[in-house]
Order: C-alpha cells, then structure tokens, then sequence
C-alpha cells in the first residue's frame, strides 16, 4: 500500500516561498547589470522559465536576444548551450546522431548541443521546418530518440528561441506545431531613446558588464515545485477556459475572431496560462490566481496559438489586438 507524502507545514512553504521570491528578484538584478531596458521581456522570459516552459523571443535583429539568453544562463548557473540556426542546418545537428565506435565495432550515441539545461536556438526560423522539427519530441517529452532508443535530457530542460520577423528575407515560418510548444511568444520592442544612449555608453567603454550568478539550478527546481501548488479557484479556472473558448471563430463571442481568426488556441494555451498566472501570483506573495494575473499573462501566452485569415494580414490586424478584444469582452471584476 502506497503513502502519500507528509503535507508540508504552512510556516516551512511561505518560507521558501519567501526564498524564492527574493533569489527571482536577484536575478532580475543580476540581468539588469547587463540587459539596459526591456523590463517586461524579462520578466516574461523569467516567469516562462520558472515555468517550466520554453520561449519563442521575436525581435529584428541588433535588440539583444541573444545577449539576454546567455546572461540568463550566466546568472542562474544553468548549463547553457547554442545553436546557430542556417538553411544547411541538419536534424543530426541539434539532437546527435549514431557514429561508428572503433573500439567497440558498433554504433554509439553521439550527443548533440541540444543535452543542455538552457537552450538557446539562435534564429530559429533561418533553418527548414525538417531541422525545425528536431526539436518538438524534445520540447514536449524532453526526451531524444536516435537509433531507436530514447535518451532523457537533462532537468531542467528549456529552451530559449529567437526569431527574426517572417518580412525578412531568408526565413522560414515555424509549423504550428512547434509553436504550440512555446509557453510564451515574447516580442522584443526597439529601445527607448534613453535607453539607446545607455547602450551605447555601457558597450563602448573601457568597462564590460559582468553578470554575478544570483541563482542556483535548485532554486529553480524549488519554485517550479512551488508554482504547482498556487491554487486557482473554480471561478477563475472557468475564466481562463473561456479565455480559451473565445479565441475559436465558431465558439467566440468576439466578432473580430469570428472574422479574423482560421483557428483558436489549443489546450496547452489553457496549461500555458495557467502556469503562468500561478508564477505572476507566486511572485506576487499570493498562493491563489487572480483574474489579473490571467489577464497580465495571457498576450503572450496566446499570440502564436491564434492563425490568423488572411484578411487578417491584408487589414493589417495582429493577433495581440485581438487577445486585447478578447480581454475587453470577457472582463470581469476580480
């Protein structure tokens, strides 16, 4: 006969939780000691990674999604590794492949750059969907399969894309699929004017930011733990569903997503603001999901879910106006 294991004390949880919250702020600090600006990019990058899930950062070129991937990885002791995404890049590439052992006279497993705790898969819509879909058994099973045997991956696993927008030349656009593995889809905005003179002073000088590590790989495992068990009332859980709902033209109240939207949002995009609530209210101090958190959490939680008509695109209308609409019909009081 099986246990369950020993509740743990309330005094004990708001304690870590208190740990947590504090080591998440270090290292907001910490990225803050490099990255100049871009507040909210960090904080949704660090709120999908505490998670559990993986981002897809979008932005032109120049804006530091790379330099924020790498840092993270600098600050929270995670192992950190990188794949430059290019037309010639093969699936073998990221994943590994079976090479001929010559003491053994057989085949062995040859890891790729993918067995990492932080992934970053730099411009990833620059390869093929082929090379582009060697990732999505990883995303979701975190598990590699070559030569018929499955290889676990290590924990925690995320991984960190960026993007370049599909106008320019050379791109290719991700299979819905593998969007639909993205807990979050991240635009990174152009600097302010303020900001723009920051970077120019803190990367042209004598000096070089260096990053201290604020985190442990542990922390993380502990607040991902914690994140699990931030209630979300009954209420607010059919909230979010209807959130989900209206995002199907053929079961939307939103008459803009009757028009505009070919297809709504997937369960995961369900999972995927549920978590992210919970962490927006863990950090928060709180142990239960506001409607606020849901509302906070869900542009870039549900911007790639939504494939837009092609009405859409010759209107000029986004998918983040229409979670907007969506947020605006379905308000409510929290």
């Amino acid at each position: 006969m099986q246990h369950s294991p020993a509740p743990i004390p309330a005094a004990q949880l708001q304690a870590q939780a208190e740990t947590v919250r504090a080591r998440l702020d270090a290292v907001v600090g910490a990225l803050g000691q490099v990255i100049v600006g871009q507040h909210t990019v960090v904080d949704q990058v660090l709120t999908s990674l505490v998670a559990g899930g993986h981002v897809l950062l979008e932005g032109v070129p120049g804006l530091g999604k790379t330099l924020l991937v790498h840092t993270l990885g600098q600050v929270t002791g995670l192992g950190f590794g990188r794949i430059q995404f290019t037309p010639d890049l093969m699936p073998g590439d990221i994943t590994g492949t079976q090479v001929f052992d010559r003491e053994t006279g057989g085949l062995r497993f040859s890891a790729g750059p993918i067995f990492t705790n932080l992934l970053l898969a730099d411009e990833i819509n620059r390869a093929t969907p082929r090379t582009q879909s060697a990732l999505l058994e990883a995303m979701q099973e975190h598990t590699v399969t070559a030569g018929g045997q499955s290889h676990l991956l290590p924990s925690p696993f995320c991984v960190l894309a960026t993007q370049n927008p599909l106008e320019m030349e050379g791109t290719y656009p991700l299979p819905e699929a593998q969007l639909d593995r993205f807990l979050y889809k991240v635009l990174v905005p152009f600097p302010t004017d303020e900001e723009l003179a920051r970077i120019g002073e803190q990367t042209t000088g004598p000096d070089q930011a260096t990053p201290t590590q604020a985190l442990e790989p542990t922390d993380l495992l502990t607040a991902s733990e914690l994140v699990r068990l931030v209630i979300v009332a009954p209420h607010v859980l059919q909230h979010a569903v209807r959130l989900i709902v209206a995002t199907h033209p053929d079961r939307s109240p939103v008459p803009e997503v009757q028009r505009f939207v070919r297809y709504g949002s997937s369960p995961r995009g369900l999972q995927a603001l549920l978590l992210a609530a919970k962490v927006t209210a863990l950090r928060a101090g709180r142990w239960n999901v506001a409607f606020a958190d849901l509302k906070k959490v869900a542009p870039p939680a549900l911007r790639h879910r939504m494939i837009l008509q092609f009405e859409a695109i010759a209107e000029g209308v986004t998918a983040d106006a229409l979670v907007d609409r969506i947020l605006a019909v379905m308000r409510t009081e929290d």
